[in-house]
């Protein structure tokens, strides 16, 4: 039996046992994740990269300390997690929050956001759109866009979340709802301006 058949649970306890190359088919399997991670967080490739380094390093030092109370990914993300978070916080890079354009009155009325789902598919999903929602991505605070990241691109139940943030359940609720809440209103300028270019090229009816 190869290292690539053997279960996270063996390969972990081999890992503590001093087992190199376990621990190298450990990298081997979530490297591309841990990656993808960073990269949501940190939004810059090179910044990334040097947090997934961060991340296996730090792995590697306190995998004799890690206890099966949890899953071993999700162990490892909260370590890329913290080690992109760090990262970030070292940056500092100004970010402007989608949340400012809302009012500061906590008696005002909640964002009523127009249902753009009725869109075609291949208009949500066309390349500008994509990189309209990704750029919306990048302007989150750090704090939801780490939660939009875990819980809608990696797929985590909000459990799992709360576990890697160490954060409650409804704190991962709340600040999932206001990352969504912004960027479905930076997607509904998006479209709406789209729509006003497009009755702009149309031709007048007037004869």
């Amino acid at each position: 039996m190869t290292y690539k058949d053997v279960a996270d649970e063996q390969l972990v306890r081999q890992a503590q046992a001093d087992d190199t190359r376990a621990f190298d088919e450990l990298v081997n399997r979530y490297r591309d994740r841990v990656y993808r991670l960073a990269f949501r967080i940190l939004r810059h490739e090179e910044d990334a990269a040097e947090a997934l380094q961060d991340a296996f390093l730090s792995a590697f030092r306190g995998i004799k300390k890690f206890k099966a109370e949890s899953t071993f990914s999700t162990w490892l993300y909260r370590v890329a997690t913290n080690a992109a978070l760090m990262r970030y916080r070292r940056r500092r890079e100004p970010h402007l929050s989608l949340e400012q354009s809302q009012s500061s009155n906590p008696d005002a009325e909640p964002l009523e956001v127009p249902d753009w789902s009725a869109q075609p598919l291949e208009e949500l999903l066309d390349q500008e759109t994509r990189e309209v929602m990704e750029a919306g991505v990048a302007r989150l605070p750090e704090d939801l866009r780490t939660v939009f990241a875990l819980r809608d691109v990696e797929g985590m139940s909000n459990a799992e979340v709360a576990e890697v943030l160490e954060i409650s359940v409804p704190a991962v609720k709340s600040r999932l709802h206001r990352a969504r809440s912004g960027l479905r209103e930076e997607l509904d300028r998006y479209f709406k301006d789209r729509w006003r270019r497009r009755d702009r090229r149309r031709p007048s009816d007037a004869s």
